[in-house]
């Protein structure tokens, strides 16, 4: 039944009545007329009372078979419900309601309107014999709960306004515990105690007028520590601006430093105590990803925001020396020591391997080898420089350390801290006892079950970390072979010193000068075929730019494919107002995408957008199941969702 029919049915009385005035007035001038008109009259009378008397018949039916579902009580008794209620028919329309629903839509008539309206936007066809859906008419908040009547369905509209209003007000008090920490206090000490000062007391300052504008109480743990305790309802609006204390915070300082906080901030916690202690994992989180952030931790599920100011560098080195105990300590209660690092190792990877495979074998004098894929590695040449140089065979694949591996034997992942990016998945699950050395910013999968976790991303790679853990152990069996490897590991992710290089990095770099490494030899291991340099070549005179970023698809399937993706990605940032390069290749099964940038883009961030991860300046990600049309307008959607907030933030 449509709403047109409840409001035709008087009109067609009206018009039936006019005719028989009509009717009437015509006897006077021809009585042939006069019958004539007076049939149509009396039928049309007739057919507008059939309709009417069917459609009662209609109301009566659908009203009983309610009634009669609803335990023989009267229909009458159903204006006397204490709450709204609809009789709906079997096209979905109002057939009936009591007065208490008329009052809850206004007072208007519903008779004939559809009772999809009033649901919310559900069907009722959905929601029938169902445990109840929330609706909201005209402000006034219901449960409805709707039961099947024999070709019927009555709706009970039980109002609890009130009780949801409460609810959510409870939720919004709900009190959400923000741990900051001034990320970069060191490099203001180091220039100046006096100026040191004076920016700690505007972080401070800031940090209060931040906390007074949401009414929340602040204070001050210790020397560059701070807590604040927001309501749960304000959290909303700061991540609809996107926190921009960590924007007044970045205006704090000189052109040398800015300072910069990181901030771990839990909601959904039951109590203060328990939030308090996801506030401390999302703090941490936020600094393992390089600081400058805010990290949100809610069900053990993380958002971020900021990120982008680059991470200083530690200067103090007495973690590392504390590290290189630790890992003393494990490797001494192990029987055999396994060194792994990601699938598609790279220098820095198999560098860091071989670095650490030394010591443990020649220090420790326990049995070690490095697990590695040789065909999907793309450090083959340093692979092979070792096999020749070695008297022994340091490597063997991952099916051969399965078969080897005890309960008692240590792994040392190197270059990564992702289960799923490991060469070997199951090796990780099999070993018991785990250390990790890493530099990437921190991925909120990391692995959680190490004995010692070794991360700092603002190194400059895995290999300048290991050679500084290496310096602090027995560095006897360090030779010019894995002084090379180390040092070829450090020129890749500096792209030969100019990336991410601090003092530590060349401190690192003479280090290994001093044990034999040759520049001339390492730079050897760099070089390829004329294959992938065309390949190379054709990949960059075929890229487009996007707002600064430099973006190349190729789809050819080629062995050395990945290798030339990479080299061409640093190719293109050597180009004339490119600040990011990107290079999507692979088969339509799986896509790749390899980012790279100088720094003034965190290529991390846009990664991170479509699935992947990395550093600030190196980071990558996989599309399975896509085109590469598909591909491209992910990444450029990332692109510009990254560079509007750098935009925003900036300004």
């Amino acid at each position: 039944m449509r709403k047109k029919h409840w409001m035709l049915s008087p009109w067609f009385i009206i018009f039936s009545v006019v005719m028989l005035l009509m009717t009437t007035i015509s006897a006077n001038y021809n009585l042939i007329v006069f019958y004539v008109e007076l049939g149509i009259t009396v039928l049309s009378i007739a057919l507008v009372m059939m309709f009417s008397l069917r459609f009662s018949a209609y109301i009566r039916g659908i009203v009983k078979s309610t009634a009669d579902r609803i335990n023989g009580i009267d229909h009458k008794y159903l204006e006397r419900y204490k709450y709204p209620v609809a009789v709906v028919g079997t096209e979905g329309d109002i057939v009936w309601c009591n007065t208490r629903f008329r009052k809850a839509i206004g007072g208007r008539k519903p008779e004939g309107d559809h009772i999809n309206h009033y649901i919310s936007g559900y069907d009722i066809v959905d929601i029938v014999d169902c445990e109840g859906v929330d609706v909201a008419i005209d402000g006034r908040e219901f449960t409805v709960y709707c039961m099947d009547a024999d070709g019927s369905v009555i709706c009970h509209f039980i109002e609890n306004t009130y009780f949801k209003a409460t609810v959510r007000e409870y939720h919004a008090s709900v009190p959400c515990v923000a741990l900051i920490t001034f990320d970069n206090a060191e490099d203001f000490v180091s220039s100046s105690e006096e100026y040191y000062s004076t920016v700690a007391i505007s972080v401070e300052a800031n940090l209060q007028r931040w906390a007074n504008e949401y009414k929340a109480m602040y204070k001050k743990i210790n020397n560059n520590r701070y807590m604040i305790i927001f309501r749960d309802g304000d959290i909303d609006q700061m991540i609809s601006q996107r926190f921009p204390i960590l924007k007044d915070i970045r205006s704090i300082g000189t052109a040398r430093h800015i300072a910069t906080i990181s901030v771990g901030l839990c909601r959904g916690s039951k109590t203060v105590r328990e939030s308090e202690l996801n506030a401390r994992k999302a703090l941490e989180m936020a600094l393992g990803r390089g600081g400058d952030q805010v990290a949100v931790i809610r069900d053990n599920a993380y958002e971020f925001f900021g990120g982008t100011a680059a991470a200083t560098e530690k200067v103090s080195k007495v973690r590392m020396r504390v590290i290189a105990n630790a890992i003393s300590r494990a490797v001494a209660d192990a029987d055999k020591v396994y060194v792994m690092g990601h699938r598609f190792s790279d220098l820095d990877c198999v560098g860091a391997a071989i670095g650490m495979q030394s010591v443990m074998e020649g220090t420790f004098k326990k049995y070690c080898k490095v697990v590695i894929n040789r065909e999907t590695s793309m450090a083959q040449q340093l692979i092979e420089y070792t096999d020749e140089r070695l008297e022994s065979n340091i490597f063997i694949t991952p099916e051969e350390a399965l078969r080897g591996i005890t309960a008692k034997s240590l792994l040392i992942i190197v270059d990564t801290h992702l289960a799923t990016s490991l060469e070997s998945r199951e090796l990780y699950e099999r070993a018991k006892k785990i250390v990790i050395i890493d530099h990437h910013r921190k991925a909120v999968n990391y692995i959680n079950n190490a004995l010692v976790f070794c991360h700092e991303p603002s190194a400059s790679s895995a290999c300048e970390m290991c050679s500084e853990i290496i310096s602090y152990l027995d560095d006897k069996p360090l030779g010019y072979i894995q002084a090379d490897a180390l040092l070829s590991g450090i020129m890749l992710d500096t792209k030969n010193f100019v990336l991410k290089t601090g003092v530590r990095t060349f401190e690192a770099a003479a280090y290994l000068r001093r044990k034999g490494a040759n520049t001339l030899t390492v730079k050897e291991l760099f070089s390829g075929s004329i294959d992938t340099y065309r390949e190379k070549v054709d990949i960059v005179v075929r890229s487009e730019v996007h707002r600064g970023c430099a973006i190349s698809i190729s789809n050819k399937q080629t062995d050395d494919i990945r290798l030339a993706a990479a080299q061409a990605a640093d190719e293109m940032l050597t180009l004339k107002g490119i600040v990011a390069s990107f290079v999507i290749f692979g088969d339509r099964k799986r896509i790749n995408i390899s980012a790279r940038s100088y720094g003034r883009v965190n290529v991390q961030l846009i990664m991170e957008k479509i699935g992947g991860g990395g550093h600030q300046t190196m980071a990558a990600t996989q599309l399975y199941n896509t085109s590469f049309e598909e591909a491209n307008a992910q990444l450029i959607g990332a692109i510009d969702s990254v560079l509007d907030y750098v935009e925003e933030q900036e300004n």
